[in-house]
């Protein structure tokens, strides 16, 4: 039986920074979540509509979060999800 190839998860989000140097936001219940993507391609995707839709506000930043990246099924729970059950 084939190993399942595991799922590439991406979330897109942004809003309104602090300031424009810096990726810390205004508002945190501000945050624009744009969605959960299965693949990069359709994350990047989202990410530049947003980005471009936005382009004039030079406070406003978008974001793709590797989300498959924070979580490596083959490894060992951490301590911290024991704690959890």
């Amino acid at each position: 039986m084939a190993k399942p190839t595991p799922q590439r998860l991406h979330l897109v989000f942004g809003g309104e920074l602090v300031t424009p140097s810096r990726t810390e936001f205004k508002n945190v219940d501000d945050i624009h979540i744009v969605g959960m993507f299965p693949n990069y391609a359709s994350a990047y995707a989202a990410w530049k509509a947003e980005a471009q839709r936005t382009v004039d506000d030079a406070h406003t930043r978008y974001f793709i979060a590797h989300l498959h990246r924070l979580r490596d099924e083959e490894l060992e729970v951490s301590t911290t999800e024991e704690l959890g059950g």
